[in-house]
């Protein structure tokens, strides 16, 4: 029997400081879900990791032994114990972890509300498991249907109208504390989605851009021509520090690019300048102590939330709807889910009845010395039609278990009809058998065959 589990952080349940040590890139992502199906219990993972969250999403076969393992590989992770992490992570099970991915993609757990670019990760990390081979007939189902979830939402409601993103609360932010971008000096670091999101929104405001990037120089190049800014590598990144009014990160770099030390040098060059900093990668990219600079305001992804909660009132207004749309779709993975898990169990019950009526039939063999073949024949299928008829009414119901009975009914049949792998198996003594008796002694007036 397998069940799904998923463990998770995110911006609502742990601050950055911890997030950005769970951080993976698409790579990390691939290596750490193989690590995780190499434990005893984890059949299939998935791996997704964003600036707001980080989730495993696990096929496993016992889930408290899988829960114990895998959080032990994310706190070695983050290098903490794994009881200090176990206070920030969630570990939802079955429907309500399949719950979990289909709010995470139709955008419904995002800082933003509604926030588009959450399909698209949730993609590329499916992809990019099944690419490490570590996903299988579940998982496989469980992010299409979650994809499916998130494409209804977004079509069958408004919660993703008025394209609001991270980095267009970034530059909402920008515009807030200077007032107005325009003629502004803006630095890009990276050349990402995000970063292309980024450009739009300051183009839409008229701010100049300069992108620094060492790693996909190209697109940097690409992104310039489209916005209208120039690129530069990161070696002259503190050139450009000096002259910028604001910086905008979000690279995947896993260490901090700009130190305090060096902005320390820069800020002495800009003669008390003022310098926006506002860093939406995790992890961060722009060591936190920066913001203990004089003449430097600092702003991480956090920091963004009380601009966010400004934009989402019309989003907040689709949402019940979103929602009645992940239960319809719940509902629809939970009967499939029921089924799955009960044709096990069915196949089980069916060899279970057999084999008690193989045994019956080999315990009374003797018995009816005078029986033709014609007659045990139909002796057998007499008991077969029993065990079949027994047992038809209890077939119907695991296939049509659901949500609300599931797992825990299916558990309870193959408990009492002495199906789990590890149950006890007791031969009841022959004598507590009900008597087989003898063919032979027929009731007084029959004659001596078997009435067919």
């Amino acid at each position: 029997m397998s069940e799904l589990l998923a463990l998770g952080i995110s911006h609502k349940t742990a601050p950055v400081a911890l997030r950005e040590r769970l951080a993976f890139t698409e790579h990390e992502a691939g290596e750490f879900a193989r690590e995780a199906t190499a434990t005893a219990e984890v059949r299939e993972a998935v791996v997704i990791s964003t600036c707001n969250r980080t989730e495993v999403y696990l096929v496993v076969g016992d889930p408290v032994r899988a829960e114990a393992d895998v959080l032990g590989l994310l706190a070695q992770r983050a290098s903490i114990r794994p009881t200090e992490l176990a206070d920030a992570i969630y570990s939802p099970r079955n429907c309500d972890a399949a719950r979990q991915l289909y709010r995470v993609t139709a955008g419904l757990e995002s800082m933003i509300v509604g926030e588009a670019e959450i399909q698209g990760q949730v993609r590329r990390a499916h992809q990019h498991a099944m690419q490490a081979g570590c996903t299988g007939p579940l998982s496989n189902r469980l992010f299409a249907a979650a994809l499916t979830t998130g494409k209804r939402v977004r079509s069958e409601t408004g919660i993703g109208a008025s394209r609001v993103s991270i980095p267009s609360v970034a530059v909402d932010l920008a515009l807030s504390v200077l007032g107005g971008l325009e003629g502004r000096h803006v630095v890009i670091l990276g050349a990402g989605e995000t970063s292309e999101l980024t450009a739009r929104a300051l183009a839409d405001q008229g701010a100049g851009t300069i992108f620094v990037a060492n790693r996909h120089a190209d697109r940097a190049l690409s992104l310039a021509q489209r916005f209208g800014g120039t690129v530069v590598g990161l070696e002259k990144l503190p050139d450009q520090l000096v002259r910028a009014d604001i910086v905008l990160s979000s690279t995947s770099s896993p260490h901090p690019i700009v130190g305090r030390d060096e902005l320390e040098v820069v800020m002495a060059e800009r003669e008390g300048r003022p310098l926006l900093l506002i860093d939406i990668a995790v992890p961060r990219d722009i060591d936190h102590a920066c913001g203990e600079l004089e003449g430097v305001a600092l702003y991480d992804i956090d920091d963004l939330q009380a601009v966010v909660a400004r934009n989402i009132n019309m989003r907040v207004d689709e949402t019940p709807r979103a929602l009645e749309i992940v239960e319809q779709e719940i509902n629809r993975f939970a009967r499939w889910l029921g089924q799955l898990d009960a044709l096990p169990t069915v196949s089980a019950l069916r060899e279970h009845g057999s084999a008690l009526v193989e045994q019956v039939l080999e315990e009374n063999a003797g018995r009816w010395e005078s029986a033709s073949a014609r007659d045990l024949a139909r002796v057998e299928a007499i008991a077969r039609a029993v065990m079949s008829r027994l047992l038809h009414e209890p077939t119907i119901r695991l296939r049509s278990f659901g949500e609300d009975h599931g797992h825990a009914s299916i558990e309870l049949v193959r408990e009492l009809f002495g199906l789990r792998d590890d149950a006890p198996v007791e031969e009841a003594p022959s004598a507590e058998l009900a008597e087989v008796h003898d063919l032979s002694r027929r009731r007084p007036g029959q004659g001596g065959r078997v009435q067919g």
